[in-house]
């Protein structure tokens, strides 16, 4: 294979980089290749960090995992760092749980009253929090006679 004759302006040795005319640039993929491969691993680099909070918020409960995840779902959103360090923090300290003796609260309060089904799960917020009292004794089955204890 001739290579076409040199320019007599052109210097003698060209770096192995450039190339003649219809050539692949070899530099130009390499390059190409890495700006890839650097942009994907920021990108990962960025998701991950962003989804710190939430992985340290998963061994919470399910309400602060929602707050954390909503925080960092606005922060990864609004580029405000704010929300990803609220976030941070809020992974950090443990909350207790209140909704755990609320609902012990609110059961023993539906039994106390009254308004638990025997023989069925115990009921539903709606029915333990309903405005109409009579219209859910209505729709309740009939409590069995308590049997006479003898002292």
């Amino acid at each position: 294979m001739d290579h076409p004759p040199v320019n007599p302006a052109a210097p003698h040795y060209l770096p192995s980089f450039v190339t003649g005319p219809g050539q692949s640039d070899w530099l130009m993929t390499v390059m190409l290749v890495f700006l890839l491969v650097t942009v994907v691993s920021a990108g990962l680099i960025y998701l991950k960090l962003h989804a710190l909070p939430e992985h340290m918020a998963h061994r919470a409960n399910k309400v602060q995992l929602q707050f954390v995840a909503v925080l960092a779902l606005l922060a990864l959103f609004t580029h405000n760092a704010v929300f990803w360090i609220a976030a941070l923090l809020l992974a950090l300290v443990e909350l207790p749980d209140f909704s755990t003796p609320m609902n012990s609260i609110a059961l023993s309060l539906e039994r106390l009253s009254g308004r638990d089904r025997p023989g069925e799960p115990p009921s539903r917020w709606n029915d333990l929090l309903s405005d109409d009292p009579e219209r859910a004794a209505a729709e309740r089955p009939a409590r069995p006679a308590a049997p006479d204890r003898e002292a």
